[in-house]
């Protein structure tokens, strides 16, 4: 029997009872990883030798009938910490020197029992909403034409084609679901302080998450990362200790108590000048209606964000790149990197760096905007993945005009520090998968969650993309 394509959930179960052991597990995704990476560029580096030997060791542990992830092989964004490896954050001008010790979540997956097979791609610093950096172009395992979204690239390549049955990321102004919805996955990322950030927090906004294609794993992978098994109910398996029952999910409701939330839907939320593709918006509607059918009270949710929310959205990523290149060789940065810095550092020096903004909205705006609804449903993406190609090379004004035009609606959610989640919902006339975003305020991951498996029973994806 092959693990390749199967979940997280039943490889642990399978390592766990004995049915498969951990090196098997992770040799057949190394298999797979070599016939298909050539093509993809999921991967920094994969760490063959190293993840067998790991993974012999995790056969070997004596709580190994307890690890939530027994043998199952992850995939991590190359902007944390891995002992043993660099971390060279999509750029030349970073250091090659191997980290001493794990970043917490790492550490977190491995005591859990997953195996680190290798270090995915993502733009150079974690810049922009699509990857190609000096180590290669990540693309799409849907269309290999098209870009797999970023930062989270190669984390979501490599889910979405199946070489890994999950992957760690980060999102920042959306890096974690974007990529997810480029890639027809799932992902969340989770609110502050539920999971340990990013050494480079982005001003308070990035947070660690992972990337999956069921909500059982999402939430399996999620509550390893947070330390915090309670957010594993929805969908988790009975090993655990934790039913099933999407109604069993934390906050004290039981299945006599069925959760009853108030969401509103807004097809088009976005700043004034931004516009949705229509398709998009459809799919909103239509999950909107499929969480109405479940019981929840769905409202329209018709206003736009304020445009100066979007202004100082752009002006903050900016002024972040200014902040990630210190320190760093000039001439060994990207053009793509070199300019965003640029500007960013000249908006910080007139005090226009987006601060002002980001603390209105995490003040009062982005409450007051969302309304009395207890969850929103909105487009992830506006347009479909723009292609895949060199990106870093080219100017300012491309590579903000492409950002901005597809990919807008996720950004205000890490202004507002609340959490927010992508699910697949139908297909574009393209081809691409279309994703819906949920969004809660903070506190929210298990309401995102229960939703996101009611979407998931009612309206159920393709995993992964075919290669072949």
């Amino acid at each position: 029997m092959s693990w390749v394509g199967k979940s997280a959930v039943e490889i642990a179960e399978a390592v766990r009872r004995g049915k498969a052991t951990a090196p098997a597990v992770v040799e057949e995704h190394l298999r797979v990883i070599a016939e298909y990476d050539g093509r993809i560029g999921a991967f920094r580096k994969v760490r063959a030798e190293r993840a067998l030997a790991e993974a012999r060791a995790v056969q070997e542990r004596e709580d190994l009938a307890g690890l939530p992830l027994a043998g199952v092989p992850v995939a991590i964004k190359d902007n944390v910490a891995v002992r043993g490896e660099a971390t060279r954050n999509g750029s030349a001008a970073t250091s090659s020197t191997a980290a001493a010790e794990d970043h917490p979540v790492v550490a977190r997956l491995r005591a859990a029992g997953a195996v680190v097979v290798g270090i995915t791609n993502v733009p150079e610093l974690c810049l922009a909403g699509f990857s190609d950096s000096v180590y290669g172009v990540t693309r799409n395992p849907w269309d290999l034409k098209r870009t797999p979204g970023g930062s989270s690239s190669g984390s979501a390549a490599a889910v979405a084609s199946g070489m890994v049955p999950l992957a760690h990321g980060n999102d920042g102004l959306g890096s974690l679901r974007i990529p997810a919805a480029c890639c027809g996955l799932v992902s969340i990322k989770p609110g502050q302080e539920v999971v340990p950030p990013p050494e480079h927090g982005w001003r308070g906004m990035s947070e660690n998450g992972p990337l999956a294609t069921t909500v059982t794993d999402l939430a399996l992978a999620l509550a390893v990362m947070a330390g915090d098994m309670s957010l594993a109910t929805p969908g988790e398996s009975e090993s655990l200790g934790v039913g099933s029952a999407i109604d069993d999910y934390p906050g004290g409701l039981t299945p006599s108590e069925p959760m009853r939330l108030r969401i509103a839907v807004a097809p088009a939320p976005l700043p004034p000048g931004l516009t949705v593709d229509a398709e998009f918006q459809r799919a909103v509607v239509e999950a909107a209606d499929t969480l109405g059918a479940a019981g929840h009270t769905v409202v329209e949710h018709g206003a736009r964000m304020p445009g100066w929310l979007g202004s100082a959205t752009i002006a903050t990523w900016l002024a972040c790149a200014g902040e990630d290149v210190e320190g760093l060789d000039p001439r060994r940065l990207e053009r793509r990197t070199r300019s965003l810095a640029r500007v960013g550092q000249l908006l910080t020096r007139l005090r226009l760096d987006g601060s002002a903004g980001r603390d209105r909205w995490r003040a009062h705006g982005a409450d007051q905007w969302f309304g009395n609804a207890d969850v929103l449903i909105t487009p992830t993406l506006a347009a479909v993945p723009p292609p895949a190609g060199r990106w870093g090379r080219r100017g300012l004004l491309a590579n903000i005009r492409t950002n901005v035009t597809y990919a807008p609606a996720t950004g205000a959610w890490n202004m507002a520090g609340w959490p927010a989640m992508t699910v697949p919902y139908g297909w574009h006339s393209t081809g691409m998968p279309i994703g819906v975003q949920l969004v809660a305020a903070p506190g929210g991951e298990s309401q995102l969650l229960a939703l996101a498996a009611q979407l998931e029973s009612a309206h159920p994806w393709l995993r992964h993309a075919p290669l072949d």
